[in-house]
């Protein structure tokens, strides 16, 4: 009987125990909303400079076009064609990147344009002597990265 007085006693006191403990910690006023902004500020502050600023870039996806010359003259003059015209695009800062592809598909190349607008984006692409000549066709895209970017 003693045994059972004295279990008993223990289970009460920690009854009373939890009643009191969970009264008091609802008891607790929460923080103001000033107060949580206070604390949450730095931290917004801090993510804020952590997250890499994005932009929209543009990337034009080069196909393999309906017109195929034979004749190497013709060939190597759309390719030099081709090539200037990338360095001006790159020159006066609206290509980022370009370069083809190595596996001989039909997806031969990207550019890779820092400019404001798909439409100014697809103006410059359109204006690639491979692309009015029919030996490629574009693809066009909005792309989003980190600003800056560039490869190692």
């Amino acid at each position: 009987m003693r045994n059972l007085l004295g279990t008993s006693t223990c289970i009460l006191a920690l009854i009373l125990c939890s009643v009191v403990g969970a009264q008091a910690q609802s008891a607790k006023k929460a923080p103001s909303k000033k107060a949580q902004q206070k604390t949450e500020q730095p931290v917004q502050q801090k993510q804020d400079e952590e997250m890499p600023k994005m932009k929209t870039y543009y990337m034009a996806f080069l196909k393999r076009g309906p017109y195929q010359p034979t004749d190497t003259a013709e060939v190597n003059s759309i390719q030099r064609a081709h090539m200037a015209h990338i360095r001006k695009m790159a020159a006066d800062g609206k290509l980022v990147m370009a370069g083809p592809f190595l596996d001989n598909g039909d997806l031969r190349g990207i550019f890779i344009f820092d400019v404001a607008t798909l439409e100014e984006a697809k103006a410059l692409t359109e204006a690639d002597p491979a692309v009015k000549a029919g030996k490629l066709i574009m693809e066009l895209h909005p792309w989003l990265s980190q600003r800056g970017s560039k490869l190692p």
